[in-house]
């Protein structure tokens, strides 16, 4: 299945139904007044957040959602039916915004969350609302309302605790694979990985917490260069960054602050983040391993996810990193 993080559809909620003018015509009530009911409200058109969804894909399929219109008010006051609610469920993290405005509407990062997007039409009155003193038998009813309707914009940025950062074959997904149950596609070839992965790690007895495999960068992906701005947007949502270089880099410092670099180019916000550094494939390393300058002002290890070296000693190091 597609990764699918936009969606642009259109919504429109039900009419209101229209207002009945009727009179009461009974056996021993030949002039029972007015007795026309209202119309019936229009049908919301809602979006709920849905935890045990991925991806737009179901949103993506389906363009327009078109709730029904309110029944229409009957004699003896009988009011019209309200339209039938429509449900869009979208996964945790979808942003919602306003596609020919471009205004934000709504984040839904918590799980069942639900927000009316458009409002369905108010029912017409019925001829017996308009009953008074001076006017005992009123010939006139309302009109419903007419629903609201909007194009949105639905866009996901995914919710993990922390985000893998690395150029293409760092080893990444590797490593989420052997520390969770995310299954990703693995070879030896750059962007092995097109879609974010997700996968839950256990910690401990009952903890956990979730890591996200983010496609690999490359120097000018923050200016939509490879896979570019498509995933770095991705990223946002982390609590805490691993970056991820291969012991073999021939200077893991400078590869370190070009991966930085083109963070703070996408969002200056994302090298603020509590991070750690995982250097890869130690499995690998000789007299003839380059001799890198590796950076001090970070948290690191050395890890080899095929040699199972030193993972649940990474595990403790980004668990801690995590502010729950």
């Amino acid at each position: 299945m597609n990764f699918i993080d936009f969606a642009s559809i259109y919504v429109k909620a039900g009419n209101g139904g229209n207002g009945c003018t009727a009179f009461l015509r009974e056996k021993f009530r030949p002039k029972g007044g007015p007795s026309g009911g209202d119309g019936g409200r229009g049908g919301h058109i809602i979006i709920t957040s849905d935890s045990n969804l991925s991806t737009l894909q179901d949103v993506s399929y389906n363009k327009k959602y078109i709730a029904k219109n309110g029944g229409d008010g009957k004699g003896k006051n009988m009011h019209g039916k309200n339209g039938e609610n429509i449900y869009i469920r979208v996964p945790l993290g979808t942003i919602v915004k306003d596609a020919k405005t471009d205004i934000f509407i709504d984040d839904l990062k918590d799980n069942n969350k639900e927000i009316i997007i458009v409002h369905g039409g108010n029912g017409g009155f019925g001829n017996a609302r308009f009953k008074t003193q001076n006017n005992p038998a009123p010939r006139r009813a309302n009109q419903g309302q007419i629903g609201e309707e909007k194009t949105l914009e639905l866009e996901l940025k995914i919710l993990a605790d922390v985000g893998l950062v690395g150029f293409p074959n760092a080893g990444k997904s590797t490593f989420i694979s052997k520390i969770s149950n995310a299954k990703p596609k693995i070879a030896d070839y750059p962007f092995t990985t097109l879609e974010p992965n997700l996968g839950i790690v256990k910690y401990h007895d009952y903890k956990s917490f979730v890591v996200a495999d983010i496609p690999g960068l490359i120097e000018g992906a923050s200016s939509g260069k490879g896979l570019g701005l498509k995933f770095l947007k991705h990223i946002e949502r982390t609590k805490v960054l691993a970056y991820m270089i291969d012991i073999h880099s021939e200077d893991i410092s400078k590869e370190l602050k070009t991966l930085q670099k083109e963070l703070r180019q996408y969002n200056a916000d994302l090298i603020d983040k509590p991070s750690v550094l995982l250097i890869t494939k130690s499995d690998t390393e000789s007299i003839d391993t380059p001799n890198n300058s590796i950076p001090k002002n970070i948290d690191k290890i050395k890890i080899s996810s095929l040699k199972n070296i030193n993972l649940i000693e990474a595990i403790d190091m980004m668990y801690k990193k995590i502010k729950f």
